[in-house]
């Protein structure tokens, strides 16, 4: 899976290269993040005390924002359609390379068409998605964390108020406690995922060849019995997935009034503006949603663990790992 495109010479420029061209563009997205939470502090002061202010400050701030915002959407996009792209070339080089390891075993190799087209196209989507949204969060923890421990100077939290950084380790202890429970709430669903991977391919496999000999395939006990295997065991899934779908949403909406409910106070006290108020609970989202990333993304996850453990199981089938071929035959086709 990581050799194939960050090892071999062919792939070393889209590899590493396409890395750091990625790395480059998540930087000047986080650096235009970090403006805009500074633009938000100045703008909801000017809105504070509108009556007493000239209506040329607020187009000024309105401005301002739009020169932070087009050149935001415009990396934003050409960001995403790069990453598709190199990820699409890390499925091309995990493609070909498996190929000649398959063809040159003579054992069948369980689902294995599955895993070469299937599992490979997975993998790279959701390590586009998911391996992105990583480096992001890591760049917004580098650029926010000191603006929100700053912050934190401007509340007083109870069981935190003589500690330094407070809305930090408020942020930090919600999201390291909403992690364990999401794997308390879903610990069933990376099996589940990888005996629904089994089933499906089970099922798939009995149609494809279907298509060529209907007489001895495709039989309806048998299709009865496939299908009702893949029912069962999506019943188990969807329920599973309720739980915790129930949690992580309850858990969202709690962090939403979080900020407002812990620095509200402060703002009819005059401890702090709104700009203040609106800044913080800026920078306290960007932290607190970077700690929950893996929480976010705890579907995606598991369904990655399933993929991968089945893309492991056939690398070792097919001696991908040993890096040995058999001497191929006539009728070998070599890629």
């Amino acid at each position: 899976m990581w050799r194939s495109f960050f090892t071999e010479r062919k792939w070393l420029l889209w590899s590493w290269g396409g890395f750091g061209f990625i790395i480059l563009s998540l930087l000047a997205q986080t650096y235009i993040d970090v403006k805009i939470n500074e633009w938000y502090k100045g703008f909801y002061d000017l809105l504070q005390k509108a009556p007493e202010r000239d209506i040329k400050e607020f187009y000024d701030g309105i401005f301002l924002f739009m020169k932070l915002a087009i050149p935001y959407v415009i990396i934003y996009t050409i960001t995403n359609y790069f990453t598709r792209v190199w990820a699409f070339r890390w499925r091309e080089s995990m493609t070909f390379s498996y190929m000649p390891y398959w063809r040159a075993v003579d054992a069948k190799v369980e689902g294995a068409s599955q895993r070469i087209q299937e599992d490979c196209m997975n993998f790279a989507k959701i390590v586009e998605s998911l391996g992105l949204q990583v480096v992001r969060a890591i760049m917004l923890l580098i650029a926010f964390l000191p603006i929100l421990w700053g912050l934190s100077s401007n509340v007083v939290i109870p069981f935190f108020k003589d500690i330094s950084g407070s809305l930090v380790w408020v942020s930090l202890s919600a999201s390291l406690g909403g992690l364990a429970i999401s794997w308390l709430v879903g610990i069933k669903l990376p099996g589940l995922e990888y005996n629904n991977q089994k089933v499906e391919a089970a099922f798939r496999k009995e149609l494809v060849y279907g298509e060529d000999d209907r007489k001895n395939y495709v039989k309806a006990p048998t299709i009865l019995q496939l299908f009702t295997g893949i029912k069962f065991n999506y019943h188990r899934l969807f329920l599973h997935y309720g739980y915790f779908d129930l949690w992580l949403i309850m858990y969202n909406q709690s962090m939403i009034i979080v900020p407002y409910l812990l620095m509200g106070p402060g703002l009819f006290t005059g401890a702090m503006t709104l700009g203040v108020l609106i800044q913080t609970a800026s920078a306290f989202r960007e932290v607190q949603s970077s700690f929950s990333l893996f929480l976010q993304n705890w579907t995606r996850i598991t369904e990655l663990r399933s993929i991968y453990k089945r893309l492991m199981e056939f690398e070792t089938a097919i001696n991908f790992k040993s890096g040995k071929i058999r001497k191929p035959k006539k009728s070998d086709v070599r890629v």
